[in-house]
């Protein structure tokens, strides 16, 4: 109670110095005295003013930013953390999220109440929480100065967020690039000054797993979701079908193949010589700078593949990320037999984790991937609103699939 009755002091100190600093501050007389805010948050909000209306009511949207996420550097490393995310979220009613360099958020998950919270002021994949777009917020201190902040209530420039305490850590490359930052937020009530230690912990975390990838990476990108390509070093490699089907299946069983189990992937009961498949592996590793062991076929070093985190994204029971990640069946023309095999894994997993959530939102995305999925759609229709726009997509996608 002690505790509360601090925070409720300090939150109506700034609630007052807020109020009072809007009717001067915008034309640039200073807060006065001692009186909050601090003198970087007073700095922030002088800044903000030229953009952000204080009584904004939910950060602008960037769109869709799927492409974005599964391009960025940070997706692998906080997917491996997604269990330890969601538990700190769920446990403590937390939101968590994770931005790119601009300050668009890239991934979030949410407690039960910060969750519903979130999704009123668009603290969600897409939203834009960078000063000039949201203001004064741990999010945009740390962007701006690459050190950790903590905002509570009324620091907070936008009204809409002073319920809100937030923590937030910059994310750095290897090579010292700001990547973007990790952020978690909860009600003003449950402030407590370990929260931005916690957050410091998990930012130097994904940043080990940044440095690790880093020092492994053999600079091989591989899609294979809806499409077929590679990528070496940013440069497209040309490849053959069977060359893309091998390297999927070696990207999706780190452990590795054996002779016989890779050839009766590839060719199943066909009378194929062993040759052929020595020849094909030979032409693989010229290709990808000979990262394939010999005697067992496995890849030397990890390689960026966006099977794989998806398939990672269902073991941590990360829904929200797998759907976002799953962009069509893998290498939707193959007919190889491990290719098929792995194909109704990611397809099973994917839709059942989106048939088994409550968010319209899962099943509105991986309903463009399954356009005769009925089942799916009518799980949107059940989920949206009555008077959600979105409806009008899903009952479409519905009257699709019934008449074919």
């Amino acid at each position: 109670m002690a505790q509360r009755r601090i925070l409720s002091q300090q939150r109506a100190a700034l609630e007052d110095a807020w109020a009072r600093w809007l009717t001067r501050g915008a034309e640039g007389a200073p807060a006065g005295d001692d009186a909050p805010p601090r003198g970087e948050v007073e700095r922030s909000w002088q800044r903000s003013l030229r953009t952000v209306d204080p009584a904004r009511d939910c950060a602008p949207s960037a769109g869709d930013i799927d492409a974005r996420w599964a391009d960025s550097a940070l997706r692998a490393p906080v997917t491996e953390l997604t269990g330890e995310l969601r538990s700190i979220a769920d446990d403590a009613d937390f939101v968590a999220a994770v931005t790119d360099e601009t300050g668009t958020i890239l991934w979030s998950y949410g407690g039960r109440v910060m969750r519903r919270r979130a999704e009123r002021v668009n603290f969600a994949p897409g939203g834009q929480w960078d000063e000039p777009h949201m203001g004064t917020n741990a999010l945009s201190l740390a962007l701006r100065t690459d050190q950790p902040h903590t905002v509570f209530s009324a620091e907070h420039l936008v009204a809409a967020l002073h319920g809100w305490v937030c923590y937030c850590a910059p994310i750095r490359a290897a090579d010292g690039r700001q990547l973007g930052v990790l952020d978690l937020s909860t009600t003003w009530d449950r402030s407590h000054p370990l929260a931005i230690s916690t957050v410091r912990t998990l930012a130097t975390a994904i940043e080990s797993k940044l440095q690790t990838r880093s020092a492994m990476a053999s600079g091989v990108s591989l899609r294979c979701l809806g499409t077929g390509s590679l990528t070496r070093d940013g440069a497209p490699v040309r490849l053959r079908p069977r060359h893309l089907e091998i390297l999927v299946l070696l990207a999706l069983d780190p452990e590795g193949y054996s002779h016989e189990r890779l050839h009766f992937a590839i060719y199943g009961d066909r009378p194929v010589g062993a040759s052929t498949l020595k020849s094909e592996m030979s032409y693989l590793r010229r290709a990808t700078g000979g990262d394939i062991t010999n005697r067992v076929y496995r890849l030397v070093s990890p390689i960026s593949c966006d099977a794989v985190d998806v398939a990672a994204a269902l073991a941590a029971g990360d829904t929200a990320t797998a759907v976002r990640l799953y962009r069509g069946p893998l290498l939707p023309g193959s007919e190889t037999p491990g290719i098929l095999g792995w194909r109704q894994f990611l397809e099973v997993g994917v839709r059942t984790a989106v048939l088994s959530s409550g968010e319209a939102e899962f099943a509105l995305r991986y309903g463009r991937y399954a356009p005769d999925d009925i089942e799916v759609h009518e799980h949107a229709l059940r989920l949206l609103p009555k008077h959600d726009a979105r409806r009008a997509v899903a009952a479409a996608r519905s009257h699709h699939a019934l008449r074919d």
